[in-house]
């Protein structure tokens, strides 16, 4: 702890930026690294999960998703699922520089009414591809639309928000308990984000089969300007990990996976993610440089568009290459925006890893302040 002054005190943290991973006296050949990932009953080939943000995740581009080896997630209380064809919205958008006109247009477009068929629809259409489904609401709606989630066949619920509790307390309308309400699913729920030790140990106590570090959105997120918020990626992740270690040992061993979420526009951000502890990343950014991203290079999250205060601002990318480019090469680009599956693999080598659960146990260096 540290004095800010008189009589307050404050931890010294550190972001992603502030640290680095530190190679071991073995290295081992590339094609010795397993980046394969198991979360409840499914596998996947990497650990990598596609944010649920409209400017990077369609229907079309979670089956790719899918395909290519990940976990895919939709926005359900985006574009897709307020309007039947909500493409030349997209088109609409990405043709809007400004930033005042933009933020408005997203708050008329997003007032429509999120529609239970269109939530089923969507998520029907993914599982046709027979890849793994998965869709996202905010603690506000999950009650509301949790049926929907559940008929369409989903493989997960993310429940995702800037700061969730296991319990959100409300004098509008009756208060969301996660324990009870995730005990009743049929399907594993993903809950987050979180940034503390207490707040995850709480979630993971509520049954969740994941939790998510972090509030999400990198860099369109604006809550450290509009609310003073903002999560120290590499500190929060070990912190989560540690509540994970002393919630296994309380629950007799239930395992509950640490998933870093924003902060990490690049595949070295994602690598030091996973040697904090984190046993997957959720990214949107680098996905939103991908050619055929909804938001066309334009990226956002979902508090740009708040009814009441928007705290989050567009940004643009420049598309460097396809979705498969982007997440397994070949790259064209020096600075970890493409190929980010082969730049884990590539680090895991380089330092003498074979596993991400072995790679968690790699030293770091934190730079000073």
């Amino acid at each position: 702890m540290i004095d800010i002054g008189g009589s307050k005190r404050a931890r010294r943290s550190y972001s992603l930026d502030d640290i680095a991973v530190v190679p071991s006296r073995r290295t081992r050949g590339i094609e010795t690294v397993d980046l394969r990932w198991q979360i409840d009953a499914l596998n996947f080939d990497f650990p990598l999960i596609a944010a649920p943000m409209d400017s990077v995740m369609s229907p079309k581009l979670a089956i790719e998703f899918g395909k290519l080896g990940g976990l895919g997630v939709i926005n359900l209380e985006g574009l897709w699922t307020r309007y039947e064809d909500p493409q030349p919205l997209f088109d609409e958008l990405a043709e809007i520089k400004d930033q005042l006109t933009a933020t408005k247009r997203m708050q008329e477009l997003y007032s429509e009414p999120i529609k239970s068929e269109l939530i089923v629809e969507r998520m029907r259409e993914i599982r046709a591809a027979d890849v793994p489904v998965a869709g996202s609401l905010s603690p506000r709606n999950a009650r509301e639309y949790a049926d929907a989630v559940q008929n369409s066949g989903a493989d997960f619920f993310v429940i995702r928000g800037t700061a969730v509790s296991a319990e959100h307390v409300c004098s509008a309308s009756e208060p969301l308990d996660l324990r009870k309400f995730i005990y009743e699913l049929d399907v594993p729920v993903i809950v987050g984000g979180c940034a503390s030790y207490k707040t995850a140990l709480h979630l993971m106590r509520t049954g969740a089969a994941g939790v998510l570090v972090g509030f999400g959105g990198g860099a369109a997120s604006a809550n450290k300007q509009v609310l003073g918020i903002q999560v120290p990626m590499a500190s929060a992740i070990a912190e989560v990990t540690e509540a994970r270690r002393d919630y296994m040992d309380e629950s007799g061993g239930r395992y509950v996976h640490v998933i870093a979420d924003g902060g990490m526009g690049h595949s070295g951000d994602i690598v030091k993610a996973f040697a904090c502890g984190a046993d997957a990343a959720m990214i949107g950014s680098p996905l939103a440089r991908a050619s055929e991203a909804p938001g066309k290079g334009w990226h956002w999250g979902q508090e740009a568009w708040h009814e009441s205060l928007p705290r989050g601002r567009r940004v643009h990318f420049d598309q460097v290459g396809t979705l498969e480019e982007i997440i397994h090469g070949p790259s064209r680009v020096p600075d970890g925006t493409m190929n980010v599956v082969g730049a884990l693999r590539r680090a895991l080598a380089t330092t003498g890893y074979t596993d991400v659960k072995s790679f968690q146990r790699i030293d770091v260096i934190a730079n000073s302040h």
